[in-house]
């Protein structure tokens, strides 16, 4: 009954009535139906219950019954942790072209774009967080499952640069599949290009924290998502290079069962501090006003 609700196809979904499904449906052909409107509910990945959407999102789409954090839209985050109408875009204008001519690379950006309502897999710009100005990257798995091209790199790197320029902290949320397979060789030196600049903030005596959100693993696991000043990770996040399977394979180890999510990674010193999303906003709080103490902002 309940596989009918999620057809992403359909705008209704048809539910019969309590009494048709109990009965010989031969004999009922007028059954009663219920129109149920698409979206109305949603579904956790983790444990199966079904939540009324607008409560989750009232929730900050942590599931109430296990505390599963699903994936948040970039634009979504935003509004979750800065102040209000604070947010000022960069290179919003800023997309993906298909510089190797890989074969249908050029229709997927587009139907990513339709799907997401995004431009690119991230999201930059400043904006404040309980007054302190703050300079933020966030990326979005929904688009191109948040793999690094060359223009991520590229709006990444220019907001790291804006941070030195203002003088500003530097927040970055990342989320990603790893580097985008289209671009190649140009994908992969966005690694290097990011952790430059980075390496330059750190230079100016700027605070950056990192917060690592599920999934987090490819090149940007390996560059600007594990270099911060202060490493967070939301609870339940995955995060690391290699996937399971490939890392069993060249080991020919079992792993455990919470291989690579963030309480596996900070009990090994991968991270500073795992943090409920619901505690996110007043968590970053609280570390600018310590950076703001000690006369660095």
């Amino acid at each position: 009954m309940f596989k009918d609700l999620f057809q992403k196809k359909r705008k209704y979904a048809t539910i019969p009535s309590e009494r048709a499904l109990s009965g010989d449906q031969a004999d009922m052909p007028d059954r009663p139906k219920r129109e149920i409107p698409e979206g109305l509910m949603t579904k956790c990945g983790k444990c199966g219950s079904i939540q009324y959407s607008k409560e989750l999102e009232k929730n900050l789409k942590v599931c109430p019954v296990c505390g599963y954090h699903m994936r948040l839209n970039a634009m979504d985050r935003i509004r979750m942790v800065l102040d209000e109408d604070t947010f000022t875009e960069y290179d919003a204008d800023m997309i993906s072209v298909d510089p190797l001519d890989f074969p249908g690379y050029a229709s997927k950006l587009e139907q990513q774009t339709l799907k997401s309502g995004l431009r690119e897999a991230v999201v930059t710009g400043d904006g404040l967080i309980y007054g302190h100005p703050v300079v933020v990257a966030v990326m979005s798995f929904d688009f191109f499952t948040g793999s690094m091209g060359s223009v991520v790199g590229e709006k990444i790197t220019r907001a790291i640069e804006q941070a030195i320029d203002k003088r500003l902290p530097l927040i970055i949320f990342s989320t990603s599949g790893g580097a985008r397979m289209q671009e190649s060789i140009l994908s992969l030196m966005q690694m290097a290009k990011t952790s430059a600049a980075l390496a330059r903030l750190d230079e100016q005596g700027l605070l950056y924290i990192s917060v690592i959100t599920d999934p987090t693993t490819g090149g940007v696991s390996a560059s600007f998502a594990t270099l911060g000043d202060i490493n967070i990770a939301e609870p339940g996040a995955v995060f690391g290079f290699a996937g399971r399977i490939v890392i069993e394979q060249t080991i020919r180890q079992k792993l455990p069962d919470d291989f690579q999510t963030s309480e596996f990674n900070l009990q090994h010193g991968q991270l500073d501090m795992v943090v409920h999303r619901k505690e996110l906003r007043d968590t970053l709080g609280q570390l600018l006003d310590l950076h703001s103490v000690k006369g660095v902002e």
